[in-house]
């Protein structure tokens, strides 16, 4: 194979992704329109044609997201050098090869909005972009991280992403938070110092300033007055308190669930792998509804589901009717399963309704505590609120919540319990619900 050679420019900023050594993780993160992207597929075209052993992976959550972002960037790479020749190329998979050394795209889940097939075990490869990187969760990552393993090259992980929230995994893991002045309620982010494997380029579009449209920079300004919150993290590339779009804004922590609480029934959202199974009781006190966390857990089959469920007290469990067969595999188990009733806009309807309840959940409920922390609407890239769930957000005790308050609530439009009703006239009208909905399927 000739040997080809690229000239690719790089911003001062970013040029210790390429100089610095003895990194494992680099974040490129901070605003937007800082090039970011750019210089992390100029970093990995030259490393699939360096002479170190290079195999690597596009990550994001969808696979197929990779290919108008990721995979585009690597395309106008090689474009742009004029060498896209010197490359074997496949599109469907979205892979690139130079020589031995190649770059695949993979994704973490099987489809948009779908419940998700595990990600094929990477122990080979030693060179992971994650693009978009707020979108993954830890459970997720970690999984991935560990199975990093080969010797034959050193292993390098890129994030690249905007600025996420104070309670996100990676500004956990990896940064310290410093208030800042300018803007109260935002953090400016300094890499940890006991992280001693990873690098840290932030940045804003003032580094890329003679890439971008002067209307576009005046935009960007612009957000400060028309929509701070929004100009703050994805302009500046602040780590917000709370989360752009927040959906539930007035839950109240409580130590532990009152003697005196009524148990109404449970919401159960399914998962697998990497999604977890989520399980959240429901309880009524005191005029409001208290929410606490039973599972959250992956790679659980229906059997060990039926198996919670017989070790907590009975109650109605109300499921995502959208898995009719794990409903019913539950039910063949004596658990009252009630599929949630769904119509259109169903999701914004649950949403709202959730929003008008009085609602508190226990301080031990870490993973519900995580969830309505980041829960929050689609914002799109100029600042507007779309009116969805953000597709990013973990959402299972959330889904598992809205599912089980839709019809356990006694104000809601499709509620079939009234909190005041004794315990033992609900669980018998939940198990007539149950029979009636067997006898349809039939």
């Amino acid at each position: 194979m000739t040997d080809v050679k690229v000239n690719f420019e790089i911003h001062e900023s970013h040029i210790p992704l390429f100089e610095r050594k003895g990194w494992r993780y680099a974040f490129l993160m901070g605003g937007r329109g800082n090039g970011r992207s750019g210089t992390a597929s100029r970093y990995v075209v030259s490393q699939v044609m360096g002479k170190e052993y290079t195999r690597g992976a596009i990550l994001r959550a969808v696979k197929e997201d990779i290919r108008t972002s990721c995979w585009q960037e690597l395309i106008d790479r090689v474009e742009e050098e004029e060498i896209r020749a010197a490359f074997d190329i496949t599109e469907n998979n979205m892979r690139m090869g130079y020589g031995v050394n190649s770059i695949q795209a993979h994704g973490y889940k099987a489809g948009s909005g779908s419940q998700t097939a595990k990600l094929k075990s990477l122990a080979g490869y030693n060179l992971l972009w994650n693009e978009e990187a707020e979108e993954i969760g830890e459970s997720e990552f970690m999984k991935l991280d560990d199975s990093l393993r080969t010797t034959k090259g050193s292993i390098r992980i890129i994030f690249t992403l905007n600025t996420p929230p104070k309670n996100h995994w990676i500004i956990k893991r990896f940064f310290d938070l410093q208030p800042a002045p300018q803007a109260p309620g935002f953090f400016i982010p300094r890499l940890k110092r006991e992280a001693k494997d990873a690098l840290y380029i932030p940045g804003t579009w003032r580094d890329n300033a003679p890439n971008i449209d002067p209307n576009t920079a005046t935009r960007y300004q612009a957000y400060k007055q028309t929509n701070p919150s929004y100009y703050w993290q994805m302009i500046e590339g602040l780590s917000p308190e709370v989360v752009l779009g927040r959906i539930y804004k007035n839950w109240k922590i409580i130590d532990s669930v009152p003697h005196e609480a009524r148990l109404l029934g449970y919401g159960l959202d399914f998962g697998f792998d990497p999604d977890p199974a989520a399980i959240v009781a429901i309880y009524w006190y005191n005029g409001g509804y208290i929410l606490d966390e039973k599972l959250y857990q992956t790679e659980l089959l229906n059997q060990h589901l039926a198996a919670t469920f017989k070790g907590l007290p009975k109650a109605p469990v109300i499921a995502d009717s959208a898995e009719p067969k794990s409903i019913a595999e539950l039910q063949t188990h004596q658990i009252p399963v009630i599929p949630c009733e769904k119509g259109a806009d169903s999701v914004d309807f649950g949403i709202k309704q959730v929003q008008g309840l009085p609602i508190s959940y226990t301080r031990t409920s870490t993973n519900i505590h995580a969830e309505v922390e980041g829960y929050a609407w689609k914002i799109t890239k100029d600042g507007e609120n779309v009116g969805i769930e953000d597709p990013k957000c973990p959402n299972h005790l959330m889904s598992a919540a809205r599912y089980g308050l839709s019809m356990l609530a006694g104000s809601g439009a499709m509620s079939i319990f009234d909190p005041a009703r004794k315990d033992r006239e609900r669980i018998q009208v939940s198990v007539t619900r149950q029979k009636q909905t067997q006898n349809q399927a039939r």
